[in-house]
């Protein structure tokens, strides 16, 4: 694969109002990956048999439960996979992968990114090269670790019907059977990058639910849920679905809409369930209650976009996603207005910097605390914590950051979204109360932290913030941050870095 065929299309989503580290120079991003020998974050969960634990959940503050009784329950959760960004795009060492070379550089792909800093701010845990066929390896890898997270599948994004992201929709569906049969895939034909007519898309989705991982309902039917389906009309959509029927193939459409409440009546007729892209604010979730009661009345299952961040050099925007504010308010709202699916969104779009997957600055911390969630949501009765764990989050720069040599184009915040901020946010799950004390940068703040869960935020300072729980004297638990928080920056970076007192290794 060339360095040309590897790089993706990156207009195809609209921000949302319905949707959807700084690169310093080629240099500082190899430096940056060098430290990933240093992090001890695991790339992969061991694999287990079916129907029993996993050792490997002493990384959680809980006992996930086992498989078999996560997918005992109707209540599924996806995660919205994006197949321009595997773990690899050449099979060569992180230092100067394409990665390192041409997304996390203003230099990359002969400066195409210069005006924004790079095209992103972050990566997958990079892996190893490695022999054989290394690219449905990777998708294996990414596989299990999302099966071992508690989800039950993907909803990969089906954004052309030939060459090298499709190839990775026909990948990923053998390598989700490979590892687990009861992995699910489930179709998403991206109706913002895909131009076709109605037979013709019918005719490749039939082609790809010949594997056995495509998701199927109990009934049989195959599930395909467009991304903005609005984009065509439900007679459109009723030709594909005929056609899907020539082939011996019924269909159960589950609509992802920009803009849900204008397509709900017109849909229905034609649909077994709806979605919504939702937003990336925790300041802007208001309307999903209304938006679950709509589908439900209209006899329909609902699927809730559950997010972590967003932010997006190459547009220039961003959302203030409040440390995990975002994660833990959209979670919420599925679990308590009563969401029957959930959409982890996303995967693993580091473009939009909204990934859920394991990543060089994030480690598996968005995913373990979704597992958390998760397990109310499958099991309708909240894990019971039984080992103390700390996260803390934080911006490795400012929200005034004024200027940026390398970004021309800096990124402001998206009209709507919640008022800028710069806060650590800790994040502590315990079996009993405790005493934390934070350190960031130079600046300590004490304080008593109850049993469960509980979020304590403090100002943002330069430097790095180390958090230690102790009790009756003894330290229980400790993270530090492995990203400096810097006043001065070459180029813009506002994500959420992520830690785990969990997940750090001596």
């Amino acid at each position: 694969m060339t360095d040309h065929a590897a790089r993706p299309t990156h207009h195809h989503r609209r921000p949302p109002a319905g949707r959807r580290r700084t690169a310093l120079g080629t240099l500082a991003g190899l430096v940056l990956i060098a430290l990933i020998a240093g992090t001890g974050l695991a790339l992969d969960r061991t694999d287990t048999a079916p129907g029993t634990p996993r050792t490997s959940t002493t990384a959680l503050p809980f006992d996930l439960p086992s498989r078999h009784v996560l997918r005992d329950s109707p209540h599924l959760v996806f995660a919205h996979y994006f197949p321009p960004y595997p773990l690899s795009l050449d099979n060569r060492p992180a230092e100067h992968d394409y990665y390192a070379r041409n997304y996390l550089t203003p230099q990359g792909e002969q400066g195409r990114h210069a005006s924004y800093g790079g095209l992103l701010r972050d990566r997958p845990l990079p892996v190893p090269p490695a022999g054989g066929d290394w690219r449905l390896a990777n998708l294996e890898r990414e596989v299990r670790t999302a099966r071992d997270a508690g989800l039950d599948g993907f909803t990969v994004d089906i954004l052309s019907l030939t060459g090298v992201n499709r190839e990775r929709v026909d990948l990923l569906l053998r390598a989700a059977h490979r590892v687990d049969p009861g992995f699910r895939v489930v179709l998403m034909p991206d109706m913002t990058s895909l131009h076709t007519d109605p037979d013709t898309l019918a005719d490749q989705l039939a082609l790809l639910a010949a594997s056995p991982s495509a998701y199927r309902l109990a009934d049989g039917r195959l599930v395909v849920s467009p991304f903005k389906a609005e984009a065509q009309d439900p007679t459109w959509w009723s030709q594909v679905m005929a056609r899907l029927s020539d082939h011996g193939i019924a269909t159960a459409l589950v609509p992802v809409f920009l803009d849900f409440r204008a397509n709900a009546e017109r849909f229905a007729p034609i649909s077994h369930a709806f979605s919504s892209w939702g937003n990336r604010s925790y300041a802007r979730q208001d309307n999903v209650p209304g938006d679950i009661r709509l589908a439900h009345s209209l006899g329909k299952k609902w699927m809730q976009a559950v997010s972590v961040q967003d932010a997006r050099p190459n547009q220039g925007v961003y959302d203030e996603a409040g440390n995990t504010a975002t994660l833990r308010s959209t979670w919420n709202h599925a679990i308590s207005d009563g969401a029957d699916w959930v959409q982890l969104t996303t995967w693993n779009d580091y473009s939009e910097g909204s990934q859920f997957a394991p990543s060089l600055h994030n480690g598996h911390t968005y995913l373990d605390i979704s597992s958390y969630y998760l397990t109310r949501f499958k099991t309708g009765v909240w894990p019971r914590i039984v080992r103390d764990t700390v996260y803390v989050t934080s911006r490795v720069q400012f929200t005034d950051t004024g200027a940026a040599p390398l970004q021309p184009r800096l990124m402001r915040p998206r009209p709507g979204t919640a008022p800028p901020r710069d806060q650590v946010e800790l994040l502590t799950f315990l079996t009993a109360p405790a005493t934390v004390s934070a350190r960031v940068g130079t600046t300590p703040h004490t304080y008593r932290a109850p049993v469960g869960v509980h979020v304590q935020d403090v100002p943002l300072d330069s430097g790095r913030t180390e958090a230690v729980v102790r009790r009756a004297g003894d330290t229980v638990t400790a993270v530090t941050t492995r990203f400096p928080v810097r006043r001065t920056v070459t180029a813009q970076d506002l994500q959420y870095y992520a830690v785990s007192s969990r997940r750090q290794h001596p």
